[in-house]
Parts: C-alpha cells; sequence; structure tokens
C-alpha cells in the first residue's frame, strides 16, 4: 500500500536539507509525497524550490514584515492543521528546529500522526542559545515517532532524554546530500553560479573570507560587535570579505551602519543555493553564525568560525572543523588573523574530517520510512 508522507517547511536551510528527501520520495514507487510550505522565509525559499524542482502542493505563504513568533506559531498550528485534515498523511516530516518544524509536529501530534524527525538530537542545553531553536528542537523531540540523527552524538543526546532507543537512526545529514547535489549541477551548468564572476574579478589576488550572521541571539550588542569586527579584518589589504547580508531589518540597519562603503567589503543581497555553495568554495575561511554552514564548509575543506557562545554542532568542534569564537570583537579579529597568518593553523582545520554526512542520509531515511509499520 502507498504511504503518504507529508513533507513541511518553510525557512530556506530547510528546503536545501529536505529537497534531497523530496526527490528520494519521489523517486520510490512505495510513497506519495506531498509538500507543504509555511513560506516562513519566501524569498530565499523559492530560489531553493526553483534550483530543486519543486512546486509545493500547498503554500501557506505566511510571511509578513516582523511578525511575533507566538503570531506566526498560531497561524502555523492552525495552516498546518488544515493542511493534515485534507491530506490524512500516514508520516509528516519536519527538519531541524524552527518555528514551522515545531508546529507542524505540534499539530501532528494533535491528530495522532506520526512524525518523522530530519537533523534530530541537537542540542545545546541551553534555551535561549540559539532561541528560539533549542526549545523548537526538545518539543519536537518529545513528539517525533523516528528520530533521524546526523551523527552519534545527537543519537546520544536523545538516548539521554529517554527516548525509546529503537526509534533513533544514525542517518548523517541530508546538507551533505543537498551540498553534492549542487555541487554536481554547477560542474555541468556553470552558468548557475557565475553571479559572483564580478566580485571574484574585483577581489582578485585578495583572501576571501565568507561571512554570514542573523541569530536572534545576536541581535543588538552580539551584531555591533560582529560589524566592528568585520570593520577591523577589512582593513588588512591582503583581504576581502563578502557578506550576504539577511534582510530582516534588525541585521541591516546594524551592517549598513558600520560598513557600508568599505573597499573591501561586498554586501550583497542574499544568495540562492548554488551561488552560495561556490561562495564557500572560492572563500578561504567561512565566519558565521549559522547552524548550516558549519555543516557545508567542512565538506569543502574550508574552516569555520561560529560567532556563537555554544553551538548545537559539537561535533565539528571536536573534530577541528569548526571554532566557537563568540562575538566579541577582540577573539574574532585574533582568530581570523591566526588562520590568515598561521599556515599550520588553518591546515589543521582545512584538512580535518567533516562528521556530518557521506551523501546517502536521504536514501537512508526513504528506506526507514518505508519499513516503519
Amino acid at each position: 500500500m502507498t504511504k503518504t508522507v507529508l513533507v513541511i517547511f518553510g525557512t530556506r536551510p530547510e528546503a536545501i536539507k529536505l529537497f534531497p528527501l523530496v526527490h528520494a520520495l519521489g523517486a520510490d514507487a512505495r510513497f506519495r509525497v506531498v509538500t507543504c510550505v509555511s513560506a516562513q522565509h519566501r524569498g530565499m525559499l523559492d530560489q531553493v524550490l526553483a534550483i530543486a524542482g519543486i512546486t509545493p502542493e500547498h503554500d501557506l505563504d505566511l510571511m509578513k514584515p516582523d511578525q511575533t513568533l507566538d503570531g506566526l506559531t498560531a497561524a502555523l498550528l492552525t495552516g498546518l492543521g488544515k493542511v493534515m485534515d485534507a491530506e490524512s498523511p500516514d508520516w509528516v516530516v519536519v527538519q531541524g528546529d524552527t518555528a514551522t518544524a515545531m508546529s507542524g509536529a505540534l499539530a501532528a501530534y494533535y491528530r495522532k500522526l506520526p512524525v518523522c524527525h530530519v537533523e534530530a538530537g541537537l542540542r545545546s542545553h541551553d534555551i535561549y542559545q540559539p532561541w528560539p531553536e533549542e526549545v523548537n528542537r526538545k518539543i519536537i523531540g518529545t513528539i517525533a515517532a523516528l528520530h533521524c540523527a546526523p551523527t552519534e552524538t545527537s543519537a546520544a543526546a536523545l538516548r539521554a532524554e529517554n527516548v525509546a532507543a529503537d526509534t533513533i537512526h544514525v542517518t548523517g545529514n541530508t546538507v551533505i546530500d543537498a551540498l553534492q547535489w549542487v555541487s554536481a549541477r554547477i560542474e555541468a551548468e556553470p552558468g548557475l553560479a557565475s553571479g559572483l564572476a564580478e566580485l571574484e574579478a574585483r577581489f582578485a589576488g585578495k583572501r576571501i573570507i565568507g561571512v554570514t550572521s542573523h541569530r536572534r541571539e545576536n541581535f543588538g550588542g552580539g551584531l555591533e560587535n560582529i560589524a566592528e569586527a568585520i570593520r577591523r579584518i577589512a582593513a588588512r589589504p591582503d583581504v576581502a570579505l563578502i557578506f550576504p547580508v539577511h534582510p530582516n531589518p534588525n541585521v541591516r540597519k546594524v551592517m549598513d551602519a558600520a560598513l557600508a562603503g568599505l573597499p573591501n567589503v561586498a554586501m550583497i543581497e542574499p544568495l540562492d543555493y548554488p551561488h552560495f555553495a561556490r561562495l564557500i568554495a572560492i572563500s578561504e575561511i567561512m565566519l558565521t553564525d549559522s547552524g548550516g554552514v558549519q555543516e557545508e564548509a567542512p565538506a569543502l575543506g574550508k574552516p569555520v568560525l561560529v560567532m556563537r557562545e555554544t553551538t548545537e554542532r559539537p561535533e565539528g568542534v571536536v573534530a577541528g572543523t569548526a571554532k566557537l569564537v563568540g562575538t566579541d570583537a577582540d577573539t574574532i579579529v585574533t582568530e581570523i588573523f591566526t588562520l590568515l597568518d598561521d599556515k599550520a593553523a588553518y591546515s589543521a582545520m582545512a584538512r580535518a574530517h567533516n562528521p556530518f554526512g557521506d551523501g546517502q542520509t536521504a536514501r537512508r531515511i526513504v528506506e526507514l520510512l518505508g519499513n516503519a509499520s
């Protein structure tokens, strides 16, 4: 009997990490796959849908400027509930830690529908770091019937919370599936990622640092410190920083005020997925407060400095591919300069083993869903 699987996502990172699974489910006759997007992030989500060739069956289109978390969550619960009532899925799939993922799991629980949690078990053990994602993950972890943990560390975190061991499976992370897929597409069709060519020419001969910063817990003083660090790093004549700036006004107003007009800093619009993969490829170092970049950059041999106090991805820190540097400007500058000036320090991070996957995660999850009762 064909199983109906409802795959729910709403942000760019979720779309990146779930499109390989949507492709794999769609290619398997055992499943009818239905996609529902909340559009928690509209424009950046649509970029991924386009490159992945996915047209959602349901689009809630919930993005509003400066909406509150409780307002968004209320709209998500009712909107996703209506989709579940219409589709009567056998499984609901959510990914990661967003409001969309948490609300999808909760709406499924209210209907006694089993939930598969992709990228399960990440924990920082601080409910405000990252905020609100840490609590979102814990809520999903309480509800899910199938936990697809990216690493043994994540699986161990779930077992420590008394999650039933037979529901936990170490699958790897679908982000590596996605990165391998898009890298192959770019190799076959270079035009997909040619939009950075002007910047590559402008910064020829300079050492490029890729930057992303958008975490809620860094709003205010944290972002101001990050901007100050970027100003100081950009004073080096051998360096250029390429910074796709998140559209959130809390990010833009800080960065525009501190960095506008600096010749060695290119503040650009958010990149689609092929161009972001290209940015990682041409960068010598990634400076970020993102979660996904901690997984993607090591797959391309690029050190990651993480501008957060804690990380729910400690595997990268343990493996040596990532380093926590917080949001103190002095620390960020010192750590960047160490990697730029100390070849041994750079090589140790660039050559470290990537612990997050082998590109076969979506296939493993499909088999788990196929074998589930």
